[in-house]
């Protein structure tokens, strides 16, 4: 019997580690953002925070579900399409499942105390994974008293006023491209 080659050991782990990131992430996509941090940063060294702060600003621009985006991009990055399929098979099937078993089993539990308890105690700490995550973004973003008021008044005109956050992204697409050109003029008019 030959030994598995270690191409094959990389498709296997990527496929182990963003299942487990699936399977034990509540609260959707943000939520998984320190799970991710933790494994693909931190743990495997796969990317750097730079790298995970560049990739987080993509998936959540591109259409489509923010986990499996962001999965498919770290899978593509270490082993091109077949990476990608991997980390996006890892991250979606845990879901799928439970899903599937609770769509199969839900009449029974619907009205069941325990179950409607055990998700009142869930709600807070998936609010804090969402948070948690957010604020390390924001450090990392290095934002400072003259940017600062970007992502308040997104957040606010999406919260508040309903605009959309597509407009947002564009708006600050638009605004990026625009500082990026004028930057680097100012600073040959400085020299």
């Amino acid at each position: 019997m030959s030994p598995i080659s270690p191409i094959s050991n990389l498709y296997w782990e990527l496929f182990k580690t963003f299942f487990k990131i699936g399977l034990f992430t509540l609260g959707g996509g943000y939520a998984m953002i320190p799970l991710i941090e933790e494994e693909v940063v931190n743990r495997h060294r796969w990317v750097s925070k730079e790298e995970m702060l560049d990739l987080i600003a993509i998936a959540q621009s591109c259409p489509g579900v923010f986990a499996i985006n962001i999965a498919i991009f770290i899978g593509y990055k270490l082993k091109n399409t077949r990476g990608a399929i991997a980390t996006a098979l890892g991250t979606a099937l845990p879901s799928f499942v439970i899903i599937l078993l609770i769509a199969m089993f839900f009449q029974q539990f619907k009205e069941n105390k325990v179950v409607a308890a055990i998700f009142r105690g869930i709600r807070p700490a998936v609010v804090a994974l969402i948070a948690v995550p957010t604020f390390n973004l924001a450090r990392r973003a290095q934002l400072n008293k003259f940017t600062l008021w970007i992502p308040i008044a997104s957040a606010l005109l999406i919260w508040l006023m309903g605009v959309s956050p597509i407009w947002i992204i564009i708006v600050a697409a638009i605004g990026g491209l625009l500082y990026g050109l004028v930057k680097p003029r100012e600073t040959e008019t400085q020299r």
